[in-house]
Formats: structure tokens, C-alpha cells, sequence
């Protein structure tokens, strides 16, 4: 792989990702919400009742950008707190009513942009699109990456990068 091809295939990832997430965040902002409200959304429409703290982890976020977004959502009328039956300083995340009849405007809004970035896609494409990226997803969320691989990446050096490149001959 020449030395300007290197990091295209996640350069590019990232950049669609970027621009499907400001797709989505101009359709939801249409409806009330801010980019990452609609994941605590539907996690809660999923899994009703859980606590900041299980919707952190769920979500790969700190569990302080949970109770910030919480809040809000809690102020908009979407969300409502409960004291926890068995530990007081727990509390549960539950939808209010507004929170169940907004679950569809999200829903819809996620379903145009999903239509809008695979527009001109066959079947066929989307299912191999979706296993390409389960497993980008599988590669990286299992990197643990010691801290002399840490410092390597960091310097430029990767003991990685020609067993990539072999693997991407084959």
C-alpha cells in the first residue's frame, strides 16, 4: 500500500460517519432533539427503567454526558427519573408519554437518513455493507491496545500496518 492510501478506508469511514451523523442531527433538531438524545431515546424505548449508569455503559459514553443529556431530556418532557424501589441512591430512566409518541419521529428520522445514504444500493450491497461493518465494529471494539503498542502508535511505528498490508494482498 503506498504511503498515501494508508489510513484512506478509515479516513473515509470516518467522514461518512461524520456526515450521516449531521444528516441525522438536522432531522432530529427538527423534532426537539440534539445529536445523542435519540440514543438515550431508543435505548430506554428497548429497555425501559434502566439507570444512568447501565445507559452509560450501554452507550460506550461517561456516565457525566449521561446525566447532562438526561437532564435536558427530563426538562424537554421525554424523560421522567424514579427513585429505585431497592436502593435510594439509585434512580431509574423511564419515557413519559411524550417520550413513547416521539419515539416514531426519531424512528422515521434515522429510516430517511438510512434511505438517503444507501440510496442506489441493492439488497445484496446493504447486507454486505452491514457485515463489512460488524466487523470493522468486532476489530475495534476488541482493540486493547497495550501501552508500548500505545506509544508506537504514537511515534508512527506499528508492528501492525505490514500485517495489514499482507493481508490486504492476499
Amino acid at each position: 500500500m503506498s504511503k498515501s492510501n494508508k489510513g484512506a478506508a478509515i479516513s473515509r469511514l470516518h467522514q461518512v460517519a461524520r456526515l450521516a451523523r449531521t444528516s441525522l442531527a438536522s432531522r432530529l433538531l427538527a423534532h426537539g432533539f440534539y445529536a445523542g438524545q435519540d440514543q438515550i431515546m431508543l435505548s430506554l424505548h428497548d429497555d425501559d427503567g434502566q439507570t444512568p449508569g447501565q445507559l452509560a455503559s450501554r452507550l460506550g459514553v461517561r456516565p457525566p454526558t449521561i446525566t447532562k443529556t438526561i437532564n435536558r431530556l427530563q426538562a424537554q418532557g421525554f424523560l421522567e427519573k424514579r427513585a429505585s424501589s431497592t436502593d435510594a441512591r439509585q434512580a431509574h430512566i423511564f419515557l413519559t408519554e411524550a417520550g413513547h409518541d416521539a419515539i416514531r419521529a426519531i424512528e422515521k428520522s434515522v429510516k430517511k437518513t438510512e434511505k438517503q445514504a444507501l440510496k442506489g444500493f441493492d439488497k445484496k450491497d446493504v447486507k454486505q455493507l452491514s457485515k463489512l461493518l460488524l466487523r470493522i465494529e468486532s476489530n475495534l471494539s476488541n482493540l486493547a491496545l497495550t501501552d508500548e503498542e500505545a506509544a508506537a502508535e504514537v511515534d508512527g511505528v506499528s508492528d501492525a500496518e505490514p500485517e495489514l498490508e499482507a493481508e490486504a494482498a492476499e
